[in-house]
C-alpha cells in the first residue's frame, strides 16, 4: 500500500471515531492526548450534543482545551478516581500491545489516567503498529536530576537527548513542570525489564513504556481492526 499524508489522516480519523462508539451513557472517561484521539474527543462531543451524559478527565492542557471546545463536561480523579474507560493514542504499539507514549510530553498524566481506568484503549493508524518496539522512550525527569538520569540511561545502553522546545529557547517543560529526555535504545527486546530499570533511576517521574493496554483499535488497509490483550 502506498502511504500518503491523506491516507494517514483518514486512518487516524477512522480509528478515533471507532473508539468513540465504545462510550455509553453515564460513563466517566479518560481523554488522551494526540492527533488520533482528538477525533475521539470530537466525536464524543457530538454524542454529548445528541444527549448522552458523560464526564471526562483530560490528560493534558491540550486535551482539556479540546474537550471544552467539544462541549464535554469535565471532572477530576479526586472527584472520580475510577474511570470506566480511557482512550489514548500512541507513538508506537507492538503486536503484544506494549506501547510507547510521550511524543506530546504528557505520558506521566496519561499513565495515571490509564491506570485509573477499568478498560484502557489505544487508537492508532497503521504506521504505529509494529512487531517490536523501537521508538525512543520519553522519560519525564525532575530538572534537578536531568544530568544523573542521562548518565544512568547511558549505563543502560541508551542514547539520551534532552527534548528542546520549538517555540522557545531551552528544553520542553511538561504540564508538571519537568524536563523530558528521549532515550533511544534501538529495538527493545524486553520492554518490561527496561521499564523497571528506568523507573529505578532517581528523579525519574515517569517513562513512556505502557504495558497495561487492554485493547487496540487500528486501521489497516482501510479496515478498522480491534485487538485485545491475550
Amino acid at each position: 500500500m502506498v502511504r500518503t499524508p491523506d491516507s494517514n489522516a483518514g486512518e487516524k480519523r477512522a480509528a478515533g471515531e471507532a473508539a468513540a462508539e465504545m462510550v455509553r451513557d453515564g460513563m466517566v472517561l479518560g481523554l488522551g492526548t494526540g492527533s488520533t484521539v482528538a477525533w475521539t474527543i470530537k466525536r464524543i462531543g457530538e454524542m454529548v450534543e445528541e444527549g448522552i451524559e458523560v464526564l471526562g478527565v483530560p490528560t493534558s492542557y491540550q486535551a482539556q482545551d479540546l474537550a471544552i471546545s467539544a462541549g464535554i463536561p469535565l471532572t477530576t480523579l479526586d472527584q472520580d478516581p475510577v474511570l470506566d474507560l480511557a482512550i489514548d493514542g500512541a507513538d508506537q504499539i507492538a503486536r503484544d500491545l506494549t506501547t510507547i507514549k510521550g511524543g506530546g510530553a504528557a505520558h506521566a498524566r496519561e499513565k495515571v489516567v490509564a491506570c485509573s481506568a477499568q478498560w484502557f484503549v489505544i487508537v492508532a493508524d497503521s504506521s504505529k503498529y509494529v512487531d517490536l518496539i523501537s521508538h525512543s522512550v520519553p522519560v519525564e525527569v525532575l530538572p534537578f536530576a536531568a544530568r544523573l538520569a542521562k548518565s544512568r540511561i547511558e549505563d543502560l545502553g541508551g542514547t539520551p537527548i534532552l527534548r528542546q522546545a520549538r517555540m522557545k529557547d531551552g528544553p520542553v517543560i511538561t504540564d508538571n513542570g519537568n524536563f523530558v529526555i528521549d532515550a533511544d535504545f534501538g529495538t527493545i527486546e524486553d520492554p518490561q525489564i527496561l521499564a523497571t530499570q528506568l523507573s529505578e533511576i532517581p528523579g525519574v517521574v515517569e517513562h513512556g513504556i505502557f504495558d497495561n493496554v487492554d485493547q487496540l483499535i487500528v486501521v489497516i488497509d482501510g479496515v478498522v481492526r480491534t485487538f485485545n490483550r491475550e
